[in-house]
């Protein structure tokens, strides 16, 4: 039994560094290659070494491996320092935290590029990437709504909510980022981000003054 259990060990920690070695692989294509067509399990199993069977038998398809080669950019991109920003006392500082993270995450790995760039030629992969924007939309709402509690405009109408949910949601999209760097320095890119942001919220914070 032990040495059964010994072999057990030996073959996960060597399928998980092909596993390891084929994500590194298919990110670096995804960073280099000019084209998202040319990607695919064939290309990425020659890339990392080992045969196609390996990549379909760990990744399933081309969508499965794109994903995750995301969640292995969001592990190391820091996405996890949401829970702290969101952790602020302050909604305000907490959106401006969580902007910061947003900016810093889009600019840190050119192969998020692609992986948008491929929305457009896997639907199934669009499909998953819109779900997990729908996260930051859930994200946004509660930092929302966390600013209506604290400004007491709790009697804004839930149109001005949603418009300023919408707004932020957008502001702090992969899209908005690649628009806005061009010739632009990160923290210029943050700091209009975060001005723009807060400039959602003043509808919902006026409406409150009003009645």
């Amino acid at each position: 039994m032990k040495k059964r259990a010994y072999v057990s060990s030996v073959r996960s920690e060597a399928a998980a560094e092909k596993r390891d070695r084929v994500i590194e692989a298919a990110a670096k294509l995804l960073r280099e290659d000019a084209s998202i067509a040319r990607f695919s399990l064939d290309t990425v199993a020659k890339a990392a070494g080992v045969t196609r069977l390996t990549v379909y038998n760990q990744f399933g398809s081309r969508r499965g491996l794109l994903e995750a080669v995301f969640d292995d950019i969001a592990r190391r991109g820091g996405l996890h320092e949401i829970a702290d920003a969101m952790a602020m006392a302050d909604p305000l500082q907490a959106l401006d935290g969580v902007v910061e993270i947003f900016c810093g995450f889009w600019a840190r790995d050119a192969a998020i590029g692609r992986l948008h760039e491929a929305m457009a030629t896997d639907p199934e992969f669009a499909e998953a990437l819109l779900e997990r924007n729908e996260r930051r939309r859930k994200l946004v709402g509660a930092l929302v709504g966390r600013v209506a509690a604290k400004t007491a405009a709790k009697t804004a109408s839930r149109r001005v909510r949603a418009d300023a949910v919408d707004m932020i949601f957008a502001l702090t999209s992969y899209p908005m980022f690649a628009m806005l760097n061009r010739e632009r320095p990160a923290s210029e890119i943050r700091h209009l981000v975060q001005t723009a942001c807060r400039a959602a919220l003043d509808p919902l914070l006026r409406q409150h003054l009003i009645a």
